[in-house]
């Protein structure tokens, strides 16, 4: 064990590049505003920023950077290299399902992938692994060595991390529609059957989808299904938007809303929201009731089903493969 571990150590500074892969000072500078500025391999890390509250990873594939939020402030940010062309990383909304430290690929020679976090069963994983400039995985998210090791000390199973090919940033929200009490019952789905198994999955997280091309939301707990509903968007949305609950008080829930667009536009959201969504009143309340600090919901215009990359979201894999 102690050779092996000494030969995985070996691997992943080379791998990594360590002549690279180096810790950015910030200075009074925000993470957001160095993360462009990111050098091959760099990253910055600054979990002092917000010491505790929900965490979500975000990954964006167009400008190969990942930023690690804290109750919606970023205290991290980090280049990758992303899957290469025939071998695209997908894009959508993932739960952390694994976790191990000295993980080695059963697909591509034994190669090392320290500081695993899988995403799907079918080989999509955040690790460490070589950094040369440009997407060059096969569908991975490698990581510089050191970052990967500071973020995999900070994640939880059940963890939300979404991939997306264009910039977000997070902007403080009111609750989003499917979590916030039923407008009057007029809807058509007001009383439409819906699927829920509460014994499903071990405890973890909550994390929510809302596809509107479907008309279905799909509850995810552990990487499990554990709900799904008919649900109907009146109006228009052409972007997908995430909201993350920070956390429960007295005063009610407090959500974060990211916005995939980025730029442009308030992002608060009135309670008069939630009349534009059509979705059965009894499974928004029991969605309500198992919803905790770190939940997040999406919305989006998109598909459910796994299918090109960066054109649907990949929501559910069962494949027990190994990329890199």
């Amino acid at each position: 064990m102690i050779i092996r571990s000494s030969l995985l150590i070996a691997a992943a500074l080379i791998l990594s590049n360590p002549a690279l892969a180096q810790q950015v000072e910030r200075g009074d500078r925000p993470v957001l505003d160095v993360a462009p500025q990111l050098k091959n391999g760099e990253y910055v890390w600054a979990p002092e920023l917000a010491s505790n509250g929900p965490l979500l990873v975000i990954a964006n594939l167009q400008t190969q950077r990942l930023i690690v939020f804290r109750n919606g402030v970023p205290i991290g940010a980090s280049t990758i290299s992303s899957g290469k062309a025939g071998h695209e990383t997908p894009t959508g909304v993932f739960t952390i399902l694994q976790k191990n430290k000295d993980h080695y690929s059963r697909t591509y020679n034994n190669a090392p992938m320290p500081n695993m976090q899988r995403l799907t069963w079918k080989g999509i994983a955040l690790h460490a692994g070589n950094l040369p400039g440009y997407p060059a995985s096969h569908g991975c998210i490698r990581l510089p060595l050191k970052f990967s090791s500071l973020l995999f000390g900070t994640t939880a199973l059940g963890m939300t991390v979404v991939i997306t090919e264009v910039p977000i940033g997070p902007e403080l929200s009111a609750t989003p529609a499917l979590a916030a009490p039923a407008p009057a019952p007029t809807a058509s789905f007001a009383n439409a059957a819906y699927q829920w198994h509460a014994d499903r999955g071990k405890g973890g997280i909550i994390s929510v989808v809302a596809s509107l091309a479907d008309q279905r939301a799909i509850v995810m707990r552990d990487g499990v299904e554990v709900g799904s509903a008919p649900v109907r968007y009146l109006g228009t949305l052409s972007m997908p938007v995430a909201y993350v609950l920070r956390a429960r008080d007295s005063q009610g829930d407090h959500w974060l809303k990211l916005s995939y667009a980025g730029t442009g536009g308030s992002m608060e959201v009135g309670p008069e929201e939630a009349s534009k969504f059509d979705t059965p009143t009894m499974f928004r309340k029991t969605l309500s009731t198992i919803l905790s600090p770190g939940s997040v919901i999406i919305v989006t215009p998109q598909p459910l089903k796994a299918g090109q990359p960066g054109k649907s979201l990949t929501v559910i894999d069962n494949d027990e493969t190994s990329s890199k």
